[in-house]
């Protein structure tokens, strides 16, 4: 199977509702054809800046219009954020994303010390993401200069559900800085949340908005919404697994280069659900030291778990930047 980006949404839905057992094995097999099926990449995100965010994304616990449990953070020093770096490469992570609850980057002394971040801990030979919001051509730029591997910016939805969800930042202003991401030669991670109250359809029309651009996302994360009281969205129902497995399954179909990085809700899934996500072409995790993956609102399995979880399914961490060269060729 070849790479496309002409899908259309009728193929897309189609692949999204076969059923669920042939869902699987196709989206295995296609796994198997770009990815070394025993390996799965474990991400730590770090919180850099918490809370006090201007966007009103009606999920998130950083925004400064609902009151959560978040309480807001200055930006963390560069000492802080090397040392859990460290931390994490001890314990087997290859990847580390940095958060920052900003509407959008700045040229100040705050980015300067984002870009110490990222040369420091890119020497310590890992893989380095950035989260911070939009983005202009020349801080991509900037950041790629430092040394950084990859630029999450979700779509979070379809257009059409998009503004059901946040008001404050367009779907185009998410795609423009992807495409300003793309003028460098930083990797591109988005993906979206599931659990918003969207439909089949808004899920279907993501990923037709994602499989279509060229290149497609190196990194596609699939979220499920962690239910944060406070927020807009604190009474939504959870998601069933096998509108997970589904999300995973035709995302790796699709966009078979691309790693599906099992993200935000990982926590209330059993040893067992992950590893159904992991046949279907999951090959990411993010772990973590205190229990959280981003802030106190979302838990996150801990390193010693995910290495247990891990072994007894015959599955071994994936190292820093294995597949850069073959995606890069694609």
């Amino acid at each position: 199977m070849g790479i496309r980006y002409d899908w259309q949404e009728a193929e897309i839905r189609a692949i999204y509702n076969t059923a669920l057992l042939e869902l699987i094995y196709q989206a295995a097999s296609v796994h198997r054809q770009y990815h070394n099926p025993k390996q799965i990449q474990v991400c730590k995100l770090i919180s850099i800046k918490t809370g006090a965010c201007p966007e009103d994304c009606s999920y998130c616990a950083q925004s400064s219009r609902y009151k959560t449990e978040v309480k807001p953070q200055a930006l963390l020093d560069k000492e802080t954020v090397v040392n859990i770096a460290q931390q994490a490469k001890q314990s087997g992570v290859s990847r580390v994303c940095m958060g920052a609850a900003w509407r959008e980057v700045r040229d100040n002394s705050q980015f300067d010390q984002v870009l110490d971040m990222v040369k420091e801990v890119t020497a310590l030979g890992l893989e380095v993401c950035c989260t911070l919001g939009m983005l202009t051509e020349l801080q991509a730029k900037r950041l790629e200069e430092a040394g950084l591997y990859a630029y999450n910016h979700n779509l979070d939805t379809s257009r059409d559900y998009y503004s059901t969800i946040i008001t404050t930042r367009t779907y185009d202003d998410r795609l423009n800085t992807i495409k300003n991401v793309r003028q460098t030669n930083v990797t591109v991670c988005s993906g979206g949340i599931l659990g918003l109250g969207e439909s089949v359809e808004d899920r279907i029309g993501m990923l037709h908005t994602l499989a279509n651009l060229h290149p497609h996302p190196e990194s596609v994360p699939i979220n499920i919404l962690s239910q944060v009281k406070g927020t807009p969205l604190e009474s939504q129902p959870d998601v069933p697994i096998w509108d997970v497995v589904r999300m995973i399954a035709t995302a790796r179909i699709i966009m078979p280069a691309s790693d599906v990085r099992l993200s935000a809700g990982r926590a209330k899934l059993s040893h067992v659900e992950q590893a159904l996500c992991f046949l279907a072409g999951a090959n990411s995790i993010f772990s973590s030291d205190d229990g959280h993956m981003l802030t106190v609102t979302t838990p996150c399995p801990g390193y010693n778990t995910d290495q247990e979880m891990l072994d007894l399914l015959g599955l071994e961490m994936r190292p820093a930047f294995v597949g850069q060269e073959k995606l890069t060729a694609l």
